[in-house]
């Protein structure tokens, strides 16, 4: 009885976060993984969320696209369940629909709203470094299951070798017959994974903890002098400098703000008693950092490949070459990448797939 009345809510949760979707009357945010829409919400859909009538909601639906980044975790509202009795700023899921879900919207305004490389400041990275402090106390034994083949806790390199395992069998491998021409043509050779592993290696243990791994402008939302991370849903279980590492890439930092940041991290985990986590972070930082820009630049070419439109101009193009020639530019150490092509054979490459797939 108790089953069949939660299906009863979750449908009924359903019927009316789609109505107001498709009124269309609010924010739509798109990333690479959903579309977000940001609604308000009447009485009724209020009292079964167990929310203020009338506030905003923001409706989560995914998005099909090509796998490029792990998902341990198939159900985000899992993780968040267990985030947000810790980090009380992070908006709870509110409802698991299964092909969509309900969150509380943070109100406030996306750091990204200040441009891709603008200076964030030192509050802001103070911010951010207890921001991984916080989640790093999260109790381990909260979270949920993880895959059977999981390296073991502080098997750093272990899980090194998970994750370029997952680009090499889960992202380059699978998408060779779609895509193999347009990387080879790139400069992207299929040992190119196989590579990285040859010459990257972590050479301490730290231990496990929950990681964000997508912490970057887009997913951080400022209101006055506070911060809260949101979009949980790429959260895994790993060693701590694979999260410091994306997020010193992703932010689009300056030498200098990297070299600023990684300081203030390390500070504020010794500080908080978590010293251990900062093991052989000058010697290890470099190698996930090499496997940030080695691993991006599959789903890069892919998705400047995907975006080109059935009609696309030369300048579209341009713009596509562009974005994987900076991707290329980036993976061309940690991948020994030789023989990069120039600027004609790289936009002559997308025109042929671009063509192939028409």
């Amino acid at each position: 009885m108790h089953r069949l009345h939660h299906r009863a809510r979750k449908a009924l949760v359903h019927q009316l976060v789609e109505s107001r979707r498709l009124r269309g009357r609010g924010e739509v945010l798109r990333g690479h993984h959903n579309v977000n829409y940001v609604r308000r919400s009447g009485l009724v859909l209020a009292l079964l969320l167990g929310a203020v009538p009338f506030t905003r909601f923001k409706y989560r639906v995914p998005l099909r696209t090509v796998e490029v980044v792990p998902r341990i975790w198939p159900r985000e509202a899992e993780v968040l369940g267990v985030v947000c009795r810790y980090l009380r700023e992070v908006p709870p899921c509110l409802a698991d629909l299964g092909g969509g879900s309900v969150h509380r919207y943070r109100p406030g305004r996306a750091l990204s709203d200040s441009g891709a490389a603008a200076d964030v400041g030192e509050e802001i990275m103070r911010s951010f470094a207890s921001f991984f402090v916080r989640t790093a106390r999260i109790p381990v034994t909260e979270l949920p299951a993880r895959p059977e083949d999981w390296p073991p806790d502080g098997d750093s390199q272990g899980f090194l070798d998970w994750l370029v395992r997952f680009t090499r069998e889960r992202v380059h491998a699978p998408n060779r017959d779609r895509f193999g021409a347009l990387f080879d043509a790139v400069g992207v050779p299929d040992d190119a994974m196989g590579r990285f592993a040859a010459h990257h290696r972590c050479r301490a243990s730290r231990p496990f903890r929950l990681l964000h791994t997508d912490v970057h402008r887009a997913n951080v939302v400022v209101r006055g002098s506070r911060l809260a991370v949101i979009d949980w849903e790429l959260a895994i279980f790993g060693d701590p400098l694979h999260d410091l590492a994306t997020h010193l890439v992703r932010m689009a930092y300056s030498k200098e703000e990297q070299e600023r940041m990684t300081r203030l991290w390390a500070e504020a985990m010794t500080d908080a008693g978590l010293a251990e986590l900062t093991a052989g972070l000058h010697e290890d930082l470099p190698v996930y950092i090499a496997f940030e820009y080695a691993q991006s630049v599959f789903p890069d070419i892919m998705r400047a490949a995907l975006e080109l439109p059935e009609d696309a101009d030369t300048g579209r193009f341009h713009a596509a070459a562009d974005r994987i020639e900076r991707a290329t530019r980036r993976a061309r150490e940690p991948l020994r990448l030789v023989d990069l092509p120039g600027r004609d054979r790289v936009v002559e490459a997308l025109r042929e797939w671009h063509a192939a797939r028409e």
